[in-house]
């Protein structure tokens, strides 16, 4: 199995924990080969720093030499040494990797792609146009249906999987984005994704927007005009989903066991929890991708990036899922456009 690995913004930490998660997996004796896609001198230069040894190959498909990591780049030459934080060279540099992960995916050429934070700021004064790297990677393969799900377990080996209504919005424009379809199409995505990690029930809680789940409409209209429209869509289409309910209780309802997974109708409603239990494992997976695609739950972290200080776990859970869901067989989502 072959899985890619974006190297992200490497003027942030996506460089040194992909290496450091690579280092631990490669211990093991298992059958997945990793590709490190970006700039080759950033690697080279973090492998003597952290004491890393790797041999480094370039990947060349089928012709490659044998080897548990190679090296991808996607520009001629290599980046200057000693970037500031968030340059605008870096930003295109990561741009570049997720175009040609994302190709090789597709083509079939990687089992998956495991994405480095970016800084989106960046890539915008860059002249990019980006919402998220979940969005710019759905458009490359051609696909609108589409979610992030975040996953990670408390100590006690207790899951959580929360799905997002929305992403990457302001608060105020949450209410105008969500639509009974959209939900129903993320709870059925969410449904979907349990199945995938072999769950036997996937049963989904879904959130109301407002507090108390809007009072019967006291607190806001938006669980009668839509959310509960959009469960009753998705049981309609033969999925196990409940709701809305107050998020304040629904996540304590999923810990006691009564539900597989959470769609949260906006960003901060589901990390906030599931950062409280998982801030340093969490992983985020992009559901309705042709491709299996996952990413540590962090960002660049310029403030401690280069020293070898940067705590790989997230980096080292997002590669362990990928390969899990990749060798299931199970085909991923196809590119289609969402059902009436």
């Amino acid at each position: 199995m072959i899985l890619g690995i974006t190297l992200g913004d490497v003027t942030g930490i996506g460089p040194e924990v992909a290496l450091r998660a690579v280092a631990r997996l490669t211990a093991e004796d298992t059958d997945v080969h990793y590709v490190l896609i970006g700039d080759t001198g950033v690697v080279r230069r973090l492998c003597g720093l952290m004491g890393v040894e790797a041999d480094l190959p370039l990947w060349r498909g089928a012709d490659s030499e044998p080897s548990r990591v190679y090296a991808l780049p996607v520009s001629e030459g290599e980046l200057p040494e000693n970037l500031p934080a968030g340059d605008p060279r870096a930003a295109l540099e990561a741009i570049a990797a997720l175009r040609e992960g994302a190709r090789r995916c597709l083509s079939g050429e990687f089992a998956g792609l495991v994405t480095a934070p970016v800084n989106k700021a960046s890539i915008l004064e860059a002249g990019v146009p980006f919402i998220g790297q979940t969005e710019f990677l759905a458009d490359l393969a051609g696909v609108s249906r589409f979610a992030m799900m975040l996953l990670g377990h408390d100590p006690a080996g207790r899951w959580l999987r929360v799905a997002l209504a929305t992403t990457h919005l302001p608060l105020a424009q949450v209410s105008a984005a969500l639509t009974q379809h959209g939900i129903a199409e993320v709870i059925a995505l969410t449904a979907e994704a349990c199945g995938l990690l072999g769950l036997p029930r996937q049963r989904v809680g879904v959130c109301g927007l407002n507090p108390h789940a809007g009072e019967r409409g006291h607190l806001g209209s938006e669980e009668i005009t839509m959310v509960a429209p959009a469960v009753a869509q998705a049981r309609a289409r033969g999925f196990d989903a409940h709701g809305p309910a107050a998020a304040d209780t629904l996540f304590h309802q999923v810990f006691r066991g009564d539900y597989d997974a959470v769609v949260a109708m906006y960003h901060d409603q589901g990390l906030v929890p599931l950062k409280m239990i998982a801030f340093d494992t969490g992983v985020n997976w992009t559901l309705g991708l042709p491709f299996v695609r996952m990413s540590p739950d962090h960002g660049t972290a310029y403030d401690i990036a280069g020293q070898g200080l940067a705590d790989p776990a997230s980096m080292e859970s997002a590669l362990r899922l990928a390969a899990t869901v990749a060798a299931t067989g199970i085909p991923c989502w196809r590119p289609a456009q969402p059902s009436p």
